[in-house]
C-alpha cells in the first residue's frame, strides 16, 4: 500500500481553484506571461525605439502615396502570428470607410493595433484598448489620426452653429468633438472644418498623455510617444500635427 504524504500537498500543489485562476489571468495578460518568458531569450518583434516605430510609419506613408507598396505574402508568417501578436503602433482612427490604417501605412498584418471611432475620440472602452497594447502587448507608439473632410466634426460644427438635432446616439458622439470646434473657432480661422479636424486631434493627444493611471505614466517614463497625424484623402499622405 503506498504511503500517504497529506502533510505536504499543501507547500507542493496548487488548488483546482489557484489554477483555474492563473489560467484566465494568463489568457488576458499575453505580454506579462507568455511573452516576458520568451522575453528571456529573444527581444520582443516590437522592441523598438517610439521613434523608430514613427519613422517606420511615415516611411510606409510614403510608399503608399507613391503607390508603390511594399509587394507580400499575406499567408507567410500566419501560423507564428496566430500565437502572438507584436504591433509597432496602436492607432486610433476614424471609423471613416476611407481611412485604413494598415494600408496608408503600408504595414503588415499584426503591425497596428487599431481603433476606430467616427471623430477619432477618446471613450473609456477605447482607452482600456489602448491601455492593453500599451502594457500587455508593449506598443510603443500611440497615434491619434484624424482625416482631412471628416463627417463628424462637419457635423459638431453644424449643430454648434446652425443648431442642428441629430438622431439615436449621434449626439453623445458630437459632444466629445465640440470642444475642438469651439477651441478652433476661437482662432477665426480660414477653414473652420479643417482647423478644427486638426484640434481635436491635438486634444485627443493631449488628453492621451493624462489618462491615468496606465497610458500617462508609460508616457512620462518615455516607455511610449503620443502622437497625432492628418490624412488626406485625396493625396494619400499624412502629416504629423
Amino acid at each position: 500500500m503506498c504511503e500517504r504524504h497529506d502533510s505536504i500537498l499543501p507547500e507542493t500543489m496548487f488548488s483546482r481553484r489557484t489554477l483555474l485562476k492563473a489560467g484566465a489571468f494568463a489568457a488576458f495578460t499575453p505580454w506579462s506571461f507568455t511573452h516576458s518568458i520568451a522575453a528571456e531569450s529573444t527581444a520582443a518583434a516590437n522592441a523598438i525605439t517610439p521613434a523608430d516605430a514613427l519613422q517606420r510609419l511615415m516611411a510606409g506613408n510614403a510608399r503608399y502615396a507613391a503607390n508603390t507598396p511594399n509587394n507580400r505574402d499575406f499567408m507567410a508568417d500566419r501560423a507564428a502570428r496566430a500565437k502572438s501578436q507584436f504591433p509597432i503602433a496602436a492607432i486610433l482612427s476614424c471609423a471613416d470607410s476611407r481611412v485604413a490604417p494598415e494600408l496608408a501605412f503600408d504595414q503588415n498584418p499584426g503591425d497596428l493595433f487599431v481603433m476606430r471611432v467616427a471623430g477619432n475620440v477618446m471613450s473609456p472602452h477605447l482607452l482600456a484598448s489602448l491601455e492593453y497594447g500599451v502594457k500587455f502587448l508593449g506598443t510603443p507608439l500611440v497615434m491619434v489620426l484624424g482625416h482631412i473632410n471628416c463627417g463628424a466634426v462637419s457635423a459638431a460644427i453644424s449643430v454648434l452653429k446652425d443648431k442642428a438635432e441629430l438622431p439615436g446616439h449621434l449626439s453623445g458622439l458630437i459632444e466629445a468633438i465640440k470642444p475642438a470646434v469651439v477651441q478652433a473657432k476661437a482662432s477665426q480661422p480660414k477653414n473652420l472644418l479643417n482647423s478644427a479636424i486638426t484640434e481635436n486631434v491635438r486634444l485627443q493627444v493631449a488628453d492621451l498623455k493624462q489618462s491615468s493611471p496606465i497610458i500617462d505614466k508609460y508616457y512620462a517614463d518615455k516607455k511610449i510617444d503620443i502622437v497625432g497625424a492628418i490624412y488626406d484623402l485625396e493625396t494619400g499622405n499624412i502629416a504629423l500635427v
